[in-house]
């Protein structure tokens, strides 16, 4: 390994893990990748199963665990929150109107980016508010694309309905008008990574009168093209 920090354990902990990342191993393919005796391996590869971080697969060989992945995703979405800023404004200041990414987190939506536009009425959502999933053209975007079991459990309390869930991922983008708050409209879209999933949604939100009761005949190739713009920005 090029990288030590000289605690022996943790070292042969990253060893092993680095060692998986070539794909599944058996415990004596592990002690070839690894170099390290055969009772360490047995006793480290144990205890990161354990801690998740290594699994075994169903012919019993090792591979990495369901944690790694977590941690990569978080690491992912903080890419993902670097790069909205410098994409929201650019979304502000191209229709004039407020700018927000949202994420879902039990069973609700969080702001964790805005852009706000300096003057004038606006919709302003400040970073780390809690909406509903119920209402509003980010829920739909951030149902759309779940199981069925989750639409239908989100669906049942809500203002939209699966027909207009059905519309969102056709077109790839959702609108509402008056659905979150009276006289407020917005535009939304999915940032998907790599893999297919929905990490967010993009939104635009203004008052009616700037909007329109038609937002999405407005705005929804605009805010496609921002979310588009953002998986690029992130590398994701």
């Amino acid at each position: 390994m090029d990288n030590l920090s000289g605690i022996s354990v943790l070292d042969k902990a990253s060893g092993l893990l680095a060692a998986l990342e070539l794909g599944p191993a058996s415990l004596g393919v592990l002690v070839e990748r690894s170099g390290l005796a055969r009772p360490t391996v047995y006793r480290i590869a144990g205890a990161l199963q354990a801690l998740r971080f290594v699994a075994r697969d169903h012919h019993g060989r090792y591979v990495l665990g369901p944690r790694v992945g977590e941690l990569a995703t978080v690491m992912r979405q903080d890419r993902l929150v670097d790069a909205a800023y410098p994409v929201l404004a650019t979304l502000r200041d191209h229709t004039g109107e407020s700018a927000q990414l949202y994420r879902y987190h039990l069973d609700q939506r969080v702001c964790v980016a805005a852009a706000e536009p300096l003057m004038g009425l606006r919709d302003t959502i400040p970073v780390g508010s809690v909406l509903s999933m119920h209402a509003g053209s980010a829920a739909q975007v951030l149902t759309a694309w779940e199981d069925e079991a989750r639409r239908a459990a989100v669906v049942r309390d809500s203002i939209f309905d699966e027909s207009v869930l059905a519309a969102v991922r056709e077109q790839g983008w959702a609108a509402s008008v008056a659905e979150r708050e009276a006289g407020v409209a917005s535009v939304s879209a999915p940032v998907v990574g790599r893999d297919g999933r929905v990490l967010a949604a993009v939104c635009l939100s203004g008052p009616i009168e700037r909007m329109t009761h038609t937002p999405g005949d407005l705005y929804g190739a605009v805010v496609v093209k921002a979310a588009s713009q953002l998986v690029a920005a992130a590398g994701l």
